[in-house]
């Protein structure tokens, strides 16, 4: 994230309104489907995993296969979806896939070996996220705790960076980011999930503390992770954003990046969990 050029505050001061305002619309639309559950949830998540693939073939391949990899990706999270298989099993094959295709596409060179990397990667929103929504008794905290570990370790990251300065993380990626960002993102994430399971009762009955913390940590550094891949994928192609769907943010893959990580990583421990 970059501040406004000097000279043009109004504008800087539009651009911030606008961020905020999309923000907040979105927040309110996701955390309403995410109270609500079942086939909603489901279809909006599966919705959002088609969009991220238009958007990843739209930067890695061309416009015309990415309006058919989101078609087919769409059909495809319907499909498995709702199908009746075990919902962990799911979740553990999905995160399989998806960290499989994000490892091999910096190795990738042909068009359509990086369009199916995108579509492994876009199937892990509509499987894993329904996945952890469907858990009885702790589905709805699950999902608050994926959204409390990313949403606040940005938010720390972005201010204890643009606060404290210091070394780059990962010059080479993503110039903005730095090591004391990182850090501050991590505690501030780990903190916010520790809180998310201290309000849940069911959750405490099921989870220690220390796997807690462990796991909130964990969740945390994998959505920074998460967000340099994303920031390694436009950088190789050339593209600021991943498109402009989202007034003031860009693209739904750059404001998912450290999300799809967290899914990933929630849907192995699922997975894992139910053997």
């Amino acid at each position: 994230m970059t501040g406004p050029a000097a000279g043009q505050p109004r504008t800087g001061q539009g651009e911030l309104r606008l961020r905020v305002i999309s923000a907040l619309v979105l927040a309110a639309v996701v955390l309403l489907v995410t109270a609500w559950g079942g086939w909603p949830f489901r279809v909006v998540w599966t919705l959002v995993a088609g969009l991220v693939a238009f958007e990843w073939l739209s930067i890695a391949a061309t416009r015309d296969h990415a309006i058919a990899a989101a078609v087919g990706v769409v059909i495809a999270g319907l499909l498995l979806g709702f199908a009746p298989v075990s919902q962990p099993a799911l979740a553990g094959v999905a995160a399989l896939a998806a960290l499989a295709g994000a490892v091999l596409t910096p190795r990738m060179r042909g068009r359509l070996p990086l369009e199916l990397c995108g579509v492994a990667y876009a199937l892990a929103f509509s499987l894993i996220a329904p996945a952890l929504r469907a858990q009885p008794g702790i589905g709805l905290s699950l999902v608050i705790w994926s959204f409390a570990v990313v949403w606040f370790t940005d938010i720390a990251a972005y201010f204890t960076g643009r606060r404290l300065g210091g070394p780059k993380l990962m010059p080479s990626v993503s110039p903005g980011k730095t090591w004391s960002g990182a850090i501050g993102g991590a505690v501030a994430g780990t903190l916010c999930g520790y809180v998310v399971w201290a309000l849940t009762p069911a959750a405490q009955q099921l989870v220690g503390l220390w796997p807690v913390i462990a796991g909130s940590l964990a969740a945390s550094v994998f959505s920074q992770m998460g967000d340099l891949f994303e920031s390694a994928l436009k950088r190789r192609f050339g593209a600021k954003d991943s498109s402009r769907l989202i007034p003031g943010h860009g693209g739904f893959l750059d404001r998912l990046d450290g999300y799809w990580a967290v899914l990933v990583f929630a849907g192995f421990v699922l997975f894992l969990a139910h053997l």
